[in-house]
């Protein structure tokens, strides 16, 4: 009898050591499954990140052009001089550098070399300094976008393609003489959007996405702290509660682009306020971001202990000097948290904003909430969409930027978090 209960346990024990090797087992498979998910989304991440520097890097320079330019008095009247000939002085100033050019289908293959946006470089200078005129000057000017493809190595420099026999001979002996050149492209952040790709900009778009963010948080924060606190520490519990409580959190997942026709419906069609103007942005995406707002101050006002208010109150406090004076500043990491986080979803919609016209072309900087305007990634867009090659950089390098934003704003909210947060 002992002998059979000695290998019954026995049979136990090696049956409860299978079922552990088997355990054990699978859960090394499942942490290998882990790693290797994590390895394998790390790689593409490497993927999409090197596939956007790699394609945006080149805008971030631009080809410039040596010419020497003479100032004609005849051309530049005083009296005339913001609507004078300065493309003429351009035209002028090729010819000079390229005087066996003859005919005109030559010459207009010599002045493609040169971009539209030299004219307005010399109305710059001269309107800023008159004393320019009579005078001869070497001045470097921005080269044509097939020029700088070209120079990147993104246009193959065989004859009959973008580029003829002809015009390739004119490149090899400017290259020659010293007079092309590759500098860093501060037209790129300092100048709006253009038809051309070469004097294409971003501060425009993100002239628009400070004033529509701005206007986003000035509305969306004290309205989505004001409902947090309201809902968490005033409001009695039961259904009206309830009902409000999941409604805001079927808000939160309600499409963006719902948003959009909602502001092209009560904001611009029915209040009658500007289309395309950082004005309706602002108030567009203020409703897609409070609920996110909402529900993440609520989240910090919750985890603030129940200690602090039943002390507060205990210290003969009333119930609005508690919350104000004690619950708030303990909750306010997580709120700030909250709110950088929602702006942060805000900064990268673009189908709300396409929903109220902030798609149009707009050239100008925008200088005030009702001016037209566009947003970065609406610029991202329409960059995207035209068909000019050159813009393909352009649209890597304007990713870039919104990248860099949004990365700045979630690390912010890390940094805040970590600093401010207090542990129970």
């Amino acid at each position: 009898m002992t002998k059979s209960m000695g290998s019954d346990s026995s049979t136990v024990i090696e049956r409860v050591e299978r079922g552990l090797s088997r355990r054990y087992r699978a859960e090394k498979r499942f942490r290998l499954i882990g790693v290797g998910a994590i390895i394998l989304s790390l790689f593409f991440l490497v993927i999409l990140f090197g596939d956007i520097l790699i394609k945006g890097l080149p805008a971030f320079s631009q080809t410039q052009i040596k010419i020497t330019i003479f100032f004609d008095p005849e051309r530049l009247p005083l009296d005339k001089l913001e609507s004078a000939d300065f493309e003429a002085l351009v035209k002028s100033g090729l010819r000079s550098m390229f005087p066996q050019v003859r005919g005109r289908r030559s010459k207009r293959a010599l002045y493609k070399l040169v971009s539209s946006g030299a004219a307005y470089e010399l109305r710059k200078r001269v309107l800023h300094n008159h004393d320019l005129i009579g005078k001869t000057k070497d001045l470097w000017l921005i080269a044509d976008d097939e020029l700088d493809l070209l120079l990147k190595g993104d246009i193959a420099r065989v004859p009959g393609g973008r580029f003829n026999q002809q015009q390739l001979d004119w490149i090899e002996k400017l290259e020659r003489d010293g007079n092309l050149r590759q500098r860093f492209n501060l037209n790129f952040f300092t100048s709006g959007d253009s038809r051309d790709p070469e004097l294409a900009g971003v501060l425009g778009s993100l002239s628009g996405t400070v004033l529509t963010l701005m206007l986003t948080f000035l509305l969306s924060f004290p309205i989505g702290i004001g409902a947090a606190v309201y809902l968490e520490e005033f409001l009695k519990k039961g259904r009206f509660s309830d009902f409000l409580e999941v409604n805001i959190n079927n808000l939160a997942a309600v499409p963006s682009i719902i948003f959009g026709l909602l502001g092209l419906g009560v904001f611009i069609n029915f209040c009658g306020l500007p289309r395309s103007a950082p004005l309706v942005g602002g108030l567009v995406l203020t409703l897609m971001t409070l609920p996110t707002i909402i529900i993440s101050s609520r989240a910090a006002i919750k985890a603030v202990p129940p200690s602090v208010r039943e002390a507060a109150l205990g210290l003969g406090a009333s119930r609005m000097q508690t919350v104000f004076h004690h619950v708030i500043p303990l909750a306010m990491p997580g709120m700030l948290t909250g709110a950088i986080i929602g702006m942060a979803r805000a900064l990268g919609e673009t189908a709300p904003l396409l929903m109220i016209g902030m798609v149009a072309f707009i050239v100008d900087i925008p200088k005030s909430f009702n001016a037209a305007a566009t947003v970065l990634p609406v610029q991202i867009y329409l960059w995207a969409d035209s068909p000019e090659r050159a813009f393909q950089a352009r649209t890597s390098a304007a990713i870039i930027i919104l990248l860099f934003f949004l990365i700045l704003m979630n690390a912010s909210a890390v940094y805040l978090r970590r600093k401010f947060e207090r542990r129970w």
